[in-house]
């Protein structure tokens, strides 16, 4: 399943490249990673299971980039509630200059069943809404760091199909 967010940053590409390089050398990244995670699977425990999947391991890689992006790689491993394997997104964060004092920020990944395995379309569809959910609370937590003000910052809407920057 394909999930993905964006949302336009009111800071200049060298500063938004700047603070995403910070936010990855200092575990933020990690740190947004799981409380995105957290919030986005909670929802799971009023459908039945015994309880939201837990984050395990977040991988991410150094920031590379020309005069006019950047990006760098992120993955997310977690476990179910039982122990059990979640789905594992990998996915690319961007960053791509958009103008004098703007900054397009976006994460596009991929959630894969592990081993493949597959469930109900039921299941399959709250799986669906839990990626989108998480991701953009991830991507608006991001864009709130880069941009300097922690908590401001507005996704994109859940498609993807353009953000809201934040204000000035």
């Amino acid at each position: 399943m394909f999930a993905g967010d964006e949302v336009l940053l009111g800071v200049s590409f060298a500063v938004a490249r700047d603070r995403l390089a910070h936010l990855t050398e200092d575990g933020e990244l990690i740190s947004a990673s799981e409380n995105a995670y957290g919030h986005g699977t909670a929802g799971l425990a009023g459908l039945g299971t015994r309880g939201p999947a837990k984050l395990v391991r977040v991988q991410v890689r150094e920031l590379t980039g020309t005069d006019n992006s950047a990006g760098l790689a992120i993955r997310w491993e977690a476990n179910g509630p039982d122990g059990t394997l979640f789905p594992v997104l990998d996915a690319d964060i961007m960053l791509a200059w958009a103008g004098e004092q703007s900054t397009w920020l976006s994460m596009a990944g991929v959630y894969r069943s592990p081993f493949g395995l597959t469930g109900s379309s039921l299941e399959q569809s709250i799986l669906d809404r839990v990626a989108a959910v998480t991701v953009s609370n991830f991507v608006a937590s991001v864009a709130a760091q880069i941009a300097g003000r922690p908590g401001t910052a507005r996704a994109a809407s859940p498609n993807g199909a353009g953000g809201t920057p934040p204000p000035a």
